[in-house]
């Protein structure tokens, strides 16, 4: 397994920058971070992935930068996630090889089995309900989405992680896991939290009841 069966995908707010909520959101118990810096200039990109890599390493986290494949592979982080307009999974592994874990987006069945066929480590689902967090959303699955997606990848035989995102809070969790999923990836319920690592640890203390 991959590990990190609660995501943290950073951002930023009026209060915090990437690099305060990542320091929460491992304060609170996360070991796996996404930096994802959809808006800003790749170079800011570069120097705010170093600073991060520095802080997961010291912490044993895992750390995926969203988008960025050459940065990944310059700076050696630990993967990328590529969402529907990023480059093609097939074409990442072929640039990252076996070294670099690499996660891709999915809103339906079809696309979870394409990701598998080229080669991804795992799969983020979504979203799961409305969010802000991101641009452009895909049609929302819902927990009748994520149950219909399940059952197809039993029928199909594929086993891949499945990680579901979007809108997520700690109440959906149970519902959630009893389909099978792998965990969850949350962004802005941790990010805009009176305390973000009180709520991170909440999440992680959720998902523990089903993990053990």
């Amino acid at each position: 397994m991959i590990g990190g069966d609660v995501q943290y995908v950073s951002q930023s707010t009026s209060k915090y920058s990437h690099v305060d909520t990542i320091k929460l959101a491992i304060e609170g118990g996360c070991r796996w971070i996404q930096l994802r810096m959809k808006d800003e200039p790749k170079e800011e990109v570069l120097k705010t992935a170093l600073v991060v890599q520095q802080i997961c390493r010291d912490a044993g986290a895992t750390f995926i930068i969203d988008d960025y494949v050459d940065i990944v592979k310059t700076i050696h982080a630990d993967g990328v996630h590529l969402g529907n307009n990023d480059m093609p999974i097939a074409q990442a592994r072929k640039i990252l090889g076996n070294d670099f874990i690499i996660g891709g987006t999915a809103n339906n069945l079809n696309t979870i089995i394409s990701h598998y066929h080229d080669g991804a480590d795992y799969v983020g689902l979504g979203p799961y309900r409305f969010t802000t967090t991101k641009k452009n959303l895909s049609k929302i699955l819902g927990i009748d989405g994520v149950k219909n997606i399940s059952e197809g990848m039993q029928r199909e035989g594929i086993n891949i992680p499945i990680v579901v995102i979007g809108g997520i809070t700690s109440n959906d969790i149970a519902d959630i896991m009893k389909y099978n999923m792998y965990g969850i990836a949350i962004s802005g319920i941790v990010a805009n939290a009176n305390n973000p690592a009180v709520e991170m640890k909440k999440l992680i203390n959720e998902i523990k009841k089903w993990k053990n």
